[in-house]
């Protein structure tokens, strides 16, 4: 059984202020009891989440271009497309593409069959087989994009789709979207501190929660019996590079 004096301690101790059992030790930080740090609090948190982007100009595009072909076997639908494909690819080289910036997206091979007319109660007629090969294209010369269009087609490509913009290198763009999402949101915290009666807004965190993504590409089509036409032109225009930061604040009085 505790005696009186033990259990008026042991109450002294529960009355101890929280504040009183986290005050700083010499040449440390803020200690909890039991030791553990405890940053100080002086006020309510805040958190936001704030992008920013920079724009510029693209220096390179991305396009995706192929040849599908069609025969009633499959081995001669993918000989034939195999012989188109080294001349698109020909095409490419002659354009100054480089091997590295060619890469293969797709290869498919599948029936074909009439669905049209069957009145007589028999089920779709077979024609063949039709097999595609796809590439993706990295430009580099934006200036020379729209004369590769026009060599693509000319040299039997049956599909093409893009461009697709975008920067090579985007960490000078992201660094310069960083620092703009950084001061709009100390200054969004600033407004949120003085509108609610505190002096300052403190930061003490900050987490990255988007980073460079290239826009949606402007959709085209070709095929390679287009008939002659003027040359093909690409406007690169601008792009945005954006970021997104969740920020997080500290209200002081």
């Amino acid at each position: 059984m505790l005696h009186m004096p033990t259990l008026l301690a042991a109450a002294a101790v529960l009355m101890i202020p929280a504040a009183a059992m986290a005050q700083p030790q010499q040449g440390g930080m803020p200690m909890m009891h039991g030791g553990m740090p405890m940053m100080p609090a002086t006020g309510p948190i805040l958190n936001l989440t704030v992008s920013e982007s920079v724009e510029s100009a693209p220096d390179m595009a991305t396009i995706n271009t192929g040849v599908q072909t069609r025969a009633l076997a499959a081995r001669d639908a993918m000989a034939q497309n195999a012989a188109q494909m080294e001349k698109l690819i020909a095409a490419l080289a002659k354009a100054g593409i480089e091997r590295k910036d060619i890469q293969t997206s797709g290869i498919n091979l599948n029936p074909q069959y009439d669905y049209s007319n069957r009145t007589d109660g028999q089920g779709p007629r077979f024609v063949g087989y039709e097999a595609s090969n796809q590439l993706t294209v990295k430009v580099r010369k934006l200036d020379k994009a729209g004369e590769l269009v026009d060599a693509l087609v000319a040299a039997g490509a049956t599909n093409i789709n893009g461009p697709s913009f975008g920067i090579a290198e985007p960490d000078k763009l992201l660094d310069q979207a960083r620092v703009k999402a950084l001061k709009t949101a100390q200054d969004r915290a600033n407004l949120y501190a003085q509108a609610t009666g505190f002096k300052s807004a403190r930061l003490i965190g900050v987490s990255e929660g988007g980073g460079y993504s290239p826009p949606m590409p402007v959709m085209m089509a070709a095929r390679a019996e287009m008939a002659a036409a003027p040359q093909t032109k690409i406007e690169p225009g601008q792009i945005s590079t954006s970021i997104s930061l969740s920020v997080q604040f500290m209200l002081d009085r």
